[in-house]
Order: structure tokens, then sequence, then C-alpha cells
């Protein structure tokens, strides 16, 4: 009888028992938990932003006077969300419209000095605050790689054609 002594630890199979949650479950559920906690710590600093106007803030903050389209594509929501996103925007006072300059049936959506401001200050802080809660168990080298990974995983994504 030719018995073989038990692997050691380095030859033991992988385990392929599948995780308890699917990479785009795993992705879908942490986007969920980080849109709650920065909505959580906005509410707590009395900001009056929803997580998608504070995406639009800064958005426009990035890419300066836009169409709607572009700023919709932008922050990937459809044509009518954002209407209507833009509408609550300029009611409080943090973005306008103007017309743009060669085509009268367009309009350019810019920042006010409001709208800079606010994201600036409380809303960029209250962002960093719950992106910093999120990974407080982890080292700065495993939050690096974390960055590297997602980005490397987006990148093919986008660039899948």
């Amino acid at each position: 009888m030719n018995q073989h002594p038990p692997a050691s630890p380095a030859e033991k199979p992988l385990n392929t028992k599948a995780p308890a949650n699917s990479l785009g479950s795993l992705l879908a559920m942490v986007r969920s938990e980080l849109v709650r906690a920065i909505e959580a710590e906005f509410a707590s600093q009395n900001v009056d932003l929803s997580f998608t106007q504070y995406l639009i803030l800064k958005k426009s903050q990035e890419l300066g006077t836009v169409s709607a389209t572009e700023l919709a594509r932008a922050v990937e929501i459809d044509g009518g969300a954002m209407t209507r996103q833009l509408d609550h925007l300029e009611r409080k006072g943090y973005l306008r419209r103007t017309p743009h300059a060669q085509d009268r049936r367009a309009l350019r959506i810019e920042l006010t000095e409001a709208g800079h401001t606010i994201w600036r200050d409380p809303a960029f802080a209250c962002s960093n605050r719950a992106m910093a809660a999120a990974q407080r168990t982890l080292s700065t080298s495993e939050q690096a790689q974390l960055h590297d990974y997602l980005e490397r995983v987006l990148h093919t994504l986008r660039d899948k054609n």
C-alpha cells in the first residue's frame, strides 16, 4: 500500500469554494455603503446635498462650464434625472444655467461662488471623512493597492472594445 504523507501547507490545493459575495455584488454593496456614509456625514454637518448632487458639484468643479448633456454623461445619469438635479442645485444657489455663446438653444452649466464654496469646504471634507473611515482598517500600502486594483479593473472594463 503506497501512502503519501500529508501535503505541506504550500502544496495544499487552493480553496475552490466560491466566496460568499461575487465581485460585482461586493462592489455594489461597497458603493451603497459609501453613499450612505457620505450622506450621513452631510446630514451630521448640515450640508444640504444628496450624493448625486455632490457628484454633480464634483464633476462641475473638475470640468468647468459644460452642457447638461456632458455633465449627465460624466456623472452617469440620464438627462431627465440630470434636469431634476440641476433644478434643485440651481434653487439652492450652487449652480446656474447660462446661454451658450454660439447656440442660443443650448445652455451651459457653471458653479456659482456658493457652489464652489460648498464643494471646497464642507462637501469635500465630509467625503474625505467618510472615505477615511471606510479605509481605517487598511494600511497605507493596502489602501494604495486597493486603489491600484480598482483603477486597473476600471481601465480594463472601459477598454474592452
